[in-house]
């Protein structure tokens, strides 16, 4: 079962990956920007065809790890055999901007897709967060929940989806209470001081647990299909936003964060739920890899799009070498940072 994990992990991030780096190679082509080389796999070169029209080399490599596509130009001028309106750097900054944006444009598009498909074969399940059934002397139900109650915000904030309220009441799991707003069936609302009870596995591990079962209802049809792609979209892309702004503010700390082994460990647990559990795992984690690669982060998408900003602003461009510095360095912590992560689930794993 291990060996079918990572494979199944490889093959997920591998074709994302691939996925991503051919949304830029679809805009860089369609604005006239040359191509070196569209991969399929990083590594050693096995197979390969050169365009005749085009020059574009097309690459099988050896090792299944997504892909990569080399564009002309991308920093500065710097092949004099290229013509230089088809160098990158050259190309309008409104251009650039697109190509940079490209990637994380088509991993929204694929995680779309996939969820649409979700909805579409196994049909739509109802996201509003509606309490199904209290369990009698829980947290929810001493702070007076009711069966049938629909959780209409948690500490102030909005929650139109079950996701969402799910990532509020774990962003915090430091918080004594939360103060969370129902209507009850009866369509009067009410604001309950809820306060969690924990219960420790026999690893030591803590889960904080509230009582409830969520209702849910199963609708069939395209229409309802695109409405919950949508609705799941959304809710996932905004847990992105609080996921960033709870390690921003201490509010979640690194061990929320899961590496290559605690992946390793999701897709298991997916697998055993079957394919539709498969399939949004990889929409979430296509979702994740846009999002994170549109933060103005160095190495990212993002840092790079920051740079074509301000050289908008600035009027001239940022010298290449102070660019390349840039991302280099941020690579190299991004890489630190990996490592540490799967030492931390590595440990976790063990222990």
């Amino acid at each position: 079962m291990w060996l079918i994990s990572i494979i199944v992990l490889i093959l997920m991030l591998g074709v994302l990956v691939l996925l991503h780096e051919f949304g830029h190679f679809i805009v860089a082509r369609l604005c006239g920007v040359h191509v070196y080389e569209f991969s399929v796999g990083m590594g050693p070169l096995l197979l390969k065809h050169i365009s005749k029209k085009s020059g574009i080399q097309y690459s099988i490599r050896a090792l299944p790890i997504g892909g990569y596509v080399q564009l002309a130009g991308e920093v500065m001028e710097d092949d004099d055999k290229i013509p230089k309106e088809k160098l990158m750097c050259n190309k309008p900054w409104w251009q650039r901007i697109l190509i940079l944006s490209a990637g994380v444009i088509m991993n929204f598009i694929t995680a779309f897709v996939l969820l649409f498909l979700i909805g579409a074969i196994y049909g739509s399940t109802s996201t509003t967060p509606k309490i199904n059934t209290v369990q009698e002397g829980s947290a929810f139900s001493e702070a007076g929940g009711r069966n049938g109650d629909t959780i209409l915000s948690i500490d102030g904030k909005k929650t139109k989806t079950w996701d969402r309220a799910q990532v509020l009441l774990t962003l915090d799991n430091k918080k004594e209470y939360y103060s969370i707003e129902v209507r009850h069936e009866d369509n009067t609302t009410e604001t309950l001081k809820v306060t969690p009870k924990e219960t420790t596995d026999e690893k030591g591990n803590k889960t904080r647990v509230f009582g409830v079962t969520i209702y849910q209802e199963t609708y069939h049809g395209v229409g309802k299909a695109i409405s919950y792609a949508a609705s799941k979209f959304e809710s996932i892309y905004q847990s992105m936003f609080t996921i960033i702004y709870g390690l921003v503010t201490g509010r979640l700390s690194m061990n929320s964060l899961s590496g290559p082994v605690g992946m390793y460990n999701i897709v298991n647990q997916s697998l055993a739920l079957g394919l539709a559990q498969i399939l949004y795992l990889t929409a979430y984690i296509s979702i994740n890899l846009g999002f994170m690669n549109f933060l103005p982060f160095p190495a990212f998408d993002g840092g790079h799009i920051l740079f074509v900003i301000i050289e908008k602003i600035r009027g001239k461009r940022v010298d290449a070498n102070i660019e390349g510095w840039f991302h280099t360095i941020g690579f190299i912590l991004l890489m630190l940072l990996m490592i540490i992560i799967t030492i931390k689930d590595i440990v976790a794993l063990i222990f």
